[in-house]
């Protein structure tokens, strides 16, 4: 009876321990995501937790000193000054206009400290103006499944 219970005591302590892991390894991933306007409103409580702040970057505001790259993100008449200092290189969409997502924490400074940056740029994927080539139908190609 012994052997069981040291048993159920060793079963009991590990998973209490990944329990316990679990738990405090969530807490840090977690953020929050909000405009720039709830994140003015948070005050001291946006330098606390991690955050989530999206925007278009504003045409020329995007300086590299070193790692370190500063922008303006821009949404619902709202400007931010955003710098990343984060070990990952920058998106290939990251540019002038482009939609981008900070993820990080508000500076003592009033600038938001990102870790990470997404960027996409919806007019990369969109044909332009007049070149809408519909698709044409091979007549060639038949769908009727009588007929094979």
């Amino acid at each position: 009876m012994k052997k069981y219970g040291k048993f159920a005591a060793l079963i009991a302590v590990i998973l209490g321990t990944l329990g316990w892991l679990a738990v405090a390894g969530s807490g840090e991933a977690k953020s929050y995501y909000k405009t720039i306007a709830e994140v003015r409103q948070m005050g001291d409580q946006a330098g606390k937790k991690r955050l989530r702040v999206a925007g278009d970057i504003e045409k020329s505001s995007i300086e590299r000193k070193g790692t370190e790259v500063s922008f303006i993100l821009v949404a619902e008449n709202q400007k931010m000054k955003v710098i990343y200092t984060g070990t990952e290189p920058l998106p290939d969409t990251f540019r002038d206009g482009a939609q981008a997502m900070a993820e990080g924490k508000m500076g003592p400074d009033g600038a938001f400290h990102a870790a990470k940056i997404q960027a996409k740029c919806a007019s990369k994927y969109e044909a332009k103006p007049g070149e809408f080539k519909p698709v044409e139908a091979n007549p060639k190609i038949s769908l009727n499944k009588q007929g094979m």
